[in-house]
C-alpha cells in the first residue's frame, strides 16, 4: 500500500516531532564535535605528533572523508530500507568507539586508521536524521527543521573549541578525546529506545515494511532525478563549491596563532564563543527566514542564500587580511560562522523537497558525498598542499595566502543558487506530477 501525503494537507509537527528534533540534533552536535576537534586541538596535536600541515590535512581532509562520504551513500541507501534509530546508535556508537581509540594515538599513521574508521560510523548519522525529519516535518516547516538540526554544526564546532581552549591546558587532548567518546556510547545505548518514524509518500507492504529497491535500482533512480531537476544540481554544486573555504578553514588555528599572533588556548576560547553565537543565529535565521522567503516570494530558499552570500563575501575576504587587532577581525569571525549557519537549513529543506521520497536518503547521502568528498576534501588536503609548498618557496604569509585564495574560489556558489533559486519552484512542480 502506499502512503502519499501532500505538502498542504501534511500536519503542522507535534510537540513529540520536536522532541524528535532535539534529540537527533544533540546527536549531530556530538558528531560535529567529534569532527572538528582534530581541528580545534591542531596547535596541541601538530607538535605532539610532530605532524607536517599536509599530514594534518590528510587526517582532517581525504583520510576521513574518502570513507565518509563513499560509505555515506550506502547509508543512505539503508537508511531508506532499514530501522533509522537503530542504524543510527549503530553508527554513533562506532565512531565513538573509534575517537576513543584515536586518543591513545603515538603518531601520523595511529591516528589515521581510526580517523578513516571513524568516517564510516559518521556518514549513518545524517541521511538517518534528515530522512526522519522529512516524515515528521511538512515542507513548510522543514527549512526550519533542517536549520535547529544543524545547529549540531556551529554548538559542535563551538564546543570542540571551548574543549580545546577550557580542557585542554589542563586534562590534555587525548583525555579530551576519552571523554568524547564515553558519552557518545551512552548516548547511543539511549537511541536503541527510540521508535521508527512512520514514512510518508513511500511504498510499504502489508505488513508495513518498506518495499526494497536493488541498490543498483536506487543508483539508476538517482541519476534519473539529478537529470531531471537542474535545480537540485545547481543547489549540490553550489553547496560542494562553498566547502572548498570550509575545509580549507581546518587550518584556522594554525593561522591564528602564527599569523595573526594569538596564544593557543586563548583563540580557541575566543572563536568557540563566536562561532556559537554566530551559528546560533544564522541557524535559527536561515531556517525561518528562508521559509518564509519561499512562501512568499517567487523564488526557492538558494536565493535567498545569492542574496545574503552576496551581502557576507565582503566580510569574509577582508577580516583574512587585516591584523589580529583590527576590529574586522572578530567580526569576521562571527559572521563566517553567521553564513555558515545560514547554508544548512535553507539547503537541505530544498534537496529534500526536491528528492523522491523513495530515495530522500540516498539524495541526501549522495550531496554529503561530494559536499564532503569533494568540497572539504580539496579545500582540507590542497589547503595543507598548498601551505606547505607556500612555505617552501618562502612565501610570507602562506596561511593567510591559501585562505583567501579558498575564499575566492567559493563565490563561485553564489551564481548556483541564484540559478537554483529560480528554477526551484518548476522542478518542485515536475516532481509532483511524476508522482
Amino acid at each position: 500500500m502506499s502512503q502519499n501525503i501532500s505538502a498542504s494537507e501534511a500536519p503542522l509537527a507535534t510537540s513529540r516531532d520536536y522532541a524528535v528534533l532535539g534529540l537527533l540534533s544533540f546527536v549531530n552536535v556530538l558528531n560535529f564535535v567529534d569532527r572538528q576537534l582534530l581541528a580545534s586541538f591542531a596547535n596541541f596535536i601538530v607538535p605532539d605528533l610532530e605532524l607536517t600541515n599536509t599530514q594534518f590535512g590528510l587526517l582532517t581532509g581525504f583520510g576521513f572523508i574518502v570513507f565518509y562520504s563513499v560509505m555515506g551513500l550506502f547509508m543512505g541507501t539503508l537508511a531508506d530500507r532499514l530501522h533509522r534509530p537503530r542504524l543510527l546508535a549503530f553508527g554513533l556508537a562506532m565512531w565513538s568507539a573509534l575517537t576513543m581509540a584515536s586518543g591513545a594515538a603515538r603518531g601520523f599513521v595511529t591516528l589515521l586508521i581510526p580517523r578513516m574508521l571513524i568516517g564510516v560510523g559518521e556518514s549513518v548519522a545524517t541521511p538517518t536524521s534528515m530522512s526522519m525529519l522529512a516524515d515528521r516535518f511538512p515542507a513548510r516547516q522543514l527549512g526550519l527543521a533542517a536549520g535547529i538540526y544543524y545547529l549540531g554544526v556551529p554548538i559542535g564546532v563551538a564546543v570542540s573549541l571551548l574543549i580545546a581552549g577550557y580542557l585542554g591546558p589542563t586534562i590534555g587532548w587525548r583525555n579530551c578525546f576519552f571523554l568524547l567518546g564515553g558519552l557518545g556510547l551512552v548516548v547511543a545505548a539511549a537511541l536503541l529506545l527510540l521508535p521508527e518514524t512512520p514514512r510518508r509518500g513511500v511504498n510499504l507492504s502489508a505488513d508495513g515494511a518498506v518495499e526494497k529497491m536493488p541498490f543498483a535500482q536506487v543508483l539508476a533512480l538517482l541519476w534519473q532525478t539529478l537529470k531531471a531537476s537542474p535545480a537540485l544540481s545547481c543547489v549540490i554544486a553550489g553547496g560542494v563549491v562553498f566547502h572548498f573555504i570550509l575545509g580549507a578553514a581546518a587550518f584556522d588555528q594554525l593561522w591564528f596563532v602564527q599569523e595573526r599572533g594569538y596564544e593557543r588556548a586563548e583563540i580557541a576560547v575566543k572563536a568557540g564563543w563566536l562561532a556559537a553565537l554566530g551559528g546560533l543565529l544564522g541557524n535559527l535565521a536561515g531556517g525561518y527566514l528562508g521559509d518564509l522567503w519561499q512562501s512568499r516570494l517567487g523564488s526557492g530558499r538558494p536565493m535567498f542564500l545569492f542574496w545574503t552570500g552576496l551581502l557576507l563575501t565582503p566580510f569574509a575576504i577582508a577580516y583574512r587580511l587585516v591584523p589580529g587587532d583590527h576590529m574586522l577581525f572578530e567580526l569576521g569571525i562571527f559572521l563566517g560562522f553567521l553564513q555558515l549557519g545560514l547554508f544548512y537549513g535553507p539547503t537541505f529543506a530544498t534537496v529534500q523537497e526536491l528528492a523522491p521520497a523513495r530515495i530522500r536518503a540516498t539524495v541526501v547521502a549522495f550531496y554529503i558525498l561530494v559536499l564532503n568528498f569533494v568540497g572539504l576534501g580539496i579545500g582540507i588536503t590542497g589547503g595543507g598542499i598548498m601551505i606547505d609548498m607556500l612555505i617552501a618557496r618562502g612565501i610570507e604569509a602562506p596561511y593567510t595566502v591559501t585562505l583567501v585564495a579558498f575564499t575566492l574560489i567559493s563565490t563561485l556558489a553564489l551564481p548556483l543558487n541564484f540559478i537554483a533559486g529560480k528554477l526551484y519552484h518548476r522542478d518542485v512542480a515536475r516532481l509532483a506530477d511524476n508522482r
